[in-house]
């Protein structure tokens, strides 16, 4: 008789479902990451490139007055 409402007792069948669902997820996530990762690589070496040809001042030296005529 025990085993009998073992095995039709169906109290922990959510709980089933919330792990498939959720391991569906990561595996969802994990593939995008896959997807998109070398693309963000190649972009964000392009902006550290540019970002590193740049000139960046840090003073106000060279910048003429607001009330000079070109």
């Amino acid at each position: 008789m025990a085993i009998k409402t073992f095995l039709y007792d169906e109290s922990g069948a959510v709980t089933v479902d919330w792990v498939v669902l959720t391991a569906v997820l990561v595996g969802l996530a994990l593939a995008v990451i896959g997807l998109l990762r070398e693309p963000f690589d190649t972009q964000a070496s392009a902006i550290g490139g540019q970002l590193g040809r740049d000139i960046i001042r840090t003073d106000f030296s060279e910048i003429p007055p607001a009330d000079a005529t070109p």
